[in-house]
């Protein structure tokens, strides 16, 4: 009973914390819109976003912020990076090997600056919103695979409104980056790892390959080139992460997180 207690209580704090750092994310995009330039607008979100999300916890929740801890930071964050790069480049690999993926040529080197601030942006605010607090604080009552399943579903959903979405796509989403970003989270309890997958894998799909990135308008990158071929490996309208390739590669790396994390909590119960 005092544990339950206690766990509401935890969700509650941290609930109280998501209210609010909704409020100056929603609050601060109404005060900017359209009086900054863009590059700026999306700077100041993601240092609100982190800045409000710290206050928050120490704050309103009362704890110490351990999922940012800096000391994990310069380890946790490249690691994420270089596994999103090297996912959605297997991906590419693995179409352009099936005969889906046409590369033309080279591109240009412009779309690695002007790509790298919205991918930033985009990974910092989802992974708050989902792991920081949705993840987290589901799994304090329903445990790993409860919040595993609970947030993928959401994150799933969530894209369900992006161009090009239908229920495969949404299911693809939760099947690969859900279960991915949050095995991501489950395995060190902290952002950085979650972050730095999120932002490599939809700067590599966007402005390296120049791809759509989930379901959006895709725009030149570093490289050149086109799909062609059945839906279920090219993606369709909503792009490579509707396909089948990117689905088995980013649940096989989920997989391998997952057991990681499994073995990691079976030693530190074990010391107990």
């Amino acid at each position: 009973m005092v544990a339950m207690k206690s766990k509401l209580i935890y969700v509650g704090r941290g609930a109280l914390n998501l209210v609010m750092v909704l409020l100056v994310l929603f609050g601060l995009q109404a005060l900017i819109h359209g009086r900054v330039p863009d590059n700026l607008g999306m700077a100041a979100v993601c240092i609100a976003m982190v800045a409000a999300y710290w206050a928050g916890v120490r704050w309103i929740e009362r704890r110490p912020a351990s999922e940012l801890a800096l000391r994990a930071g310069p380890k946790e964050f490249p690691a994420g990076l270089a596994l999103g790069l090297g996912l959605f480049s297997s991906t590419a690999l693995l179409l352009w090997m099936l005969g889906v993926y046409h590369p033309s040529g080279w591109g240009s080197v412009a779309p690695l600056a002007s790509g790298l601030l919205p991918a930033l942006t985009a990974a910092i605010s989802e992974e708050i919103l989902f792991r920081g607090f949705l993840f987290r604080l589901s799994e304090k009552l329903m445990g790993m695979w409860g919040a595993l399943a609970l947030t993928s579903l959401l994150f799933g959903a969530v894209h369900a409104f992006n161009p090009g979405a239908t229920l495969g796509s949404s299911l693809a989403i939760a099947l690969e980056a859900g279960v991915l970003l949050g095995a991501a989270y489950a395995l060190t309890q902290r952002l950085w790892l979650p972050i730095g997958l999120h932002l490599g894998w939809n700067f590599a799909e966007g402005s390296i390959f120049g791809m759509s990135v989930s379901g959006g308008v895709a725009k030149p990158g570093l490289l050149q080139g086109t799909l062609s071929g059945r839906d279920w490996l090219t993606g369709g309208a909503f792009g490579p992460e509707n396909s089948v390739i990117a689905v088995v590669l980013c649940l096989a790396a989920a997989m391998a997180l997952l057991w990681r994390a499994v073995r990691t909590k079976r030693r530190a119960l074990a010391t107990i």
